[in-house]
């Protein structure tokens, strides 16, 4: 019984001082109630970078709806991939890349100015020409890491949007 009582009490403890320093769990984040219902659009509305956003905001509790006027508007305009050579083989081959994934996003308020957004992921790629269908399947778990992380900072730059 007094084991129970301590242990509760250390809980108790714990959950006060975590909430008391500010402490969120990752991925939660304070939207501005003006961005509450937004219209998400895109060029390729069913491309996976889309789908991943409208994800995200339906978790972090923002409404997706129909363009309006009065409505904000997420624009994504564009997602790319490019590499650059990091390293080579003696041999002259390629032995590593940079991947990058650029995004960029548009936040378009209501009666204001539309902000644009750039947001850059960058991994490592160590190629082996030997290995290739296996990294042929990294590559796209790589991709599918990194467009996660896009659409979280999509999030994350949404929380931090300056409404007036």
């Amino acid at each position: 019984m007094l084991i129970k009582r301590i242990f509760l009490a250390t809980l108790a403890l714990s959950v006060l001082l975590s909430a008391g320093c500010g402490f969120k769990l990752q991925g939660s984040y304070s939207i501005p109630e003006q961005l509450q219902t937004v219209s998400l659009s895109s060029q390729d509305e069913y491309s996976e970078l889309t789908r991943l956003v409208r994800e995200r905001l339906r978790l972090n509790s923002i409404a997706v709806v129909e363009p309006a006027d009065n409505i904000p508007t997420v624009r994504i305009i564009s997602d790319s991939l490019d590499r650059s050579t990091l390293s080579i083989y003696p041999t002259g081959n390629v032995a590593e890349y940079e991947l990058i994934y650029q995004v960029s996003f548009a936040v378009q308020l209501p009666k204001a100015e539309s902000q644009r957004f750039e947001v850059d992921i960058h991994r490592d790629y160590l190629d082996d020409p030997r290995t290739a269908l296996a990294k042929s399947r990294e590559m796209q778990l790589l991709l599918k890491e990194m467009r996660n992380q896009a659409a979280d900072r999509i999030i994350q730059t949404l929380a931090a949007t300056e409404v007036n």
